[in-house]
């Protein structure tokens, strides 16, 4: 694997491969890595002659300050797996790197109705972080492929977005959420999390297959309200469980039996925010 820390050292590179005629897929992360991660690199081996993956915190996308200073950091240890899972290069830049005019009055982008819901409202200017630093990745890496985690289901629909808005042609290819035996949804934050906390925290995917097996006898406004109860009584601080269209992320009061929904929950455990979500239909 080859690590390379420069954006003009990583173009030339990659420019290298593209005229070799190598299809490229590319995994960004901002490290912390788990088998969720290492899933997707082995998506983008099976598919891609050469695999991109960045590590990279970006501190645009955070609007709570102490959240970015929490966030966890493993370096090494991320360095052993990409290498173990079969990485070809690994961007590793510094915050200089990827804004090098520093990081005010930075590009605004169109994003519509998901930047006023769920992850949009709860986080504001949590979207244009992201965006600001996938324009940044994408212009530089240029993929074929990008593989992402549905764990993320909102943000893989802003880089959708984002992509349209670049008129790029790479391939946004979101990748199934990865679970641990008991459920949890594979996350980085999931470090910060005790050994109870772990426990208590299976909650919130308990509460998703609820509402899946109840969807249909059960009207969506009083099946949104006892999955709030159930986290609460469970010690969740909820910021939402909301259920919307799977496609285009419209919040859905009233189900016809017929439009494709997806269920999706953002809860605190202590100072923790967890989030999830479970695809209800077909």
């Amino acid at each position: 694997m080859i690590i390379i820390k420069q954006a003009a050292r990583l173009q030339e590179y990659l420019q290298q491969q593209a005229a070799r005629g190598l299809v490229s897929g590319f995994v960004p992360t901002m490290g912390a890595l788990h088998q969720g991660h290492l899933s997707l690199i082995a998506e983008s081996r099976k598919h891609a002659g050469i695999t991109v993956c960045s590590i990279f915190v970006n501190p645009t996308q955070f609007n709570d300050a102490k959240d970015f200073e929490k966030y966890p950091k493993t370096l090494e240890q991320d360095i052993l797996l990409l290498e173990k899972g079969g990485t070809d290069i690994l961007f590793l830049p510094s915050v200089d790197e990827m804004y090098p005019d520093g990081l005010t009055n930075l590009e605004h982008y169109e994003l519509g109705y998901l930047e006023t819901i769920l992850e949009g409202k709860f986080r504001p200017g949590h979207f244009q972080g992201v965006c600001q630093v996938m324009y940044r990745l994408l212009t530089l890496v240029k993929p074929d492929l990008l593989f992402m985690g549905q764990k993320d289901y909102q943000q893989c629909m802003v880089v959708k977005r984002l992509l349209q808005l670049m008129g790029s042609k790479t391939k946004l290819i979101p990748s199934r959420t990865v679970r641990e035996s008991s459920g949890l949804a594979m996350s980085s934050r999931n470090m910060r999390l005790s050994a109870d906390q772990r426990g208590e925290a299976v909650e919130i995917s308990t509460v998703l297959h609820f509402i899946k097996e109840n969807l249909q006898n059960t009207p969506l406004p009083a099946l949104k309200a006892a999955a709030v109860e159930k986290l609460q009584q469970a010690g969740f601080k909820v910021d939402y469980v909301e259920t919307a269209n799977a496609d285009t992320l419209e919040l859905v009061e009233e189900w016809d039996g017929k439009t494709p929904l997806v269920a999706l929950i953002a809860a605190f455990l202590g100072d923790i925010r967890l989030i999830d979500n479970m695809i209800l239909t077909g």
